[in-house]
């Protein structure tokens, strides 16, 4: 029986632009898209998530790496918090729902520290009973450890969880570690696949 729903922050509790903010920096795309192609990469992101050095001491790293960047890159962390744009509409009505219907839920994220000044912002972030956040935890999705993390932080059972998140990788990672799993695409749809899991594990 699932007891415990566990969900990801970004593009499904909460969302967020990046390029939005990043186009206001270049006065040209082709700059644009090699910035891009830079703190968009998985590498930089795995780096920023993990937080073996701390958010600020890696960009400077950064800086140093990539000297022609280093305006941008500074731009990119004061910047940081105008990426997140909102809530996902329909997902806080949701959440209090199925509060309501007894399940505990969670939060099982790959952010960077600055992590903590959304969650201040967003009432959603507060209806979980708890959360694993990667920069914290020096894991990321969707290595099994970091599931696996959550579930001995709060005393959970694998078999009695079930995880979203909006990219495939990390819902693979969430079936390795033996949890149930959806993949998100928007709260309609989740809903609906969360309903027909809880008929299906009854």
């Amino acid at each position: 029986m699932i007891k415990n729903l566990i969900f990801d922050f970004g593009k499904v509790l909460i969302d967020y632009d990046f390029i939005a903010v990043l186009k206001t920096f270049f006065d040209s795309q082709e700059k644009l898209s090699e910035f891009e192609k830079l703190v968009c990469g998985q590498d930089f992101i795995d780096k920023c998530d993990k937080e073996l050095v701390p958010f600020a001491e890696l960009i400077r790293q950064t800086q140093k790496e990539y000297p022609q960047w280093e305006r941008e890159l500074q731009l990119f962390y004061d910047h940081y918090q105008e990426y997140v744009i909102g809530e996902v509409p329909g997902m806080k009505d949701l959440l209090c729902k199925l509060k309501e219907q007894g399940f505990k839920l969670y939060g099982l994220t790959n952010w960077c520290s600055e992590v903590h000044k959304v969650i201040a912002r967003y009432d959603i972030l507060h209806l979980l009973d708890g959360r694993v956040i990667s920069s914290e935890e020096h894991l990321i999705k969707p290595e099994i450890a970091i599931y696996q993390r959550l579930c001995q932080k709060y005393n959970l059972h694998p078999e009695e969880c079930l995880f979203t998140d909006d990219k495939a990788i990390n819902v693979q990672g969430a079936l390795n570690a033996g949890m149930h799993a959806i993949l998100f695409e928007n709260t309609a749809q989740f809903e609906a696949d969360l309903n027909k899991a809880l008929k299906e594990t009854c």
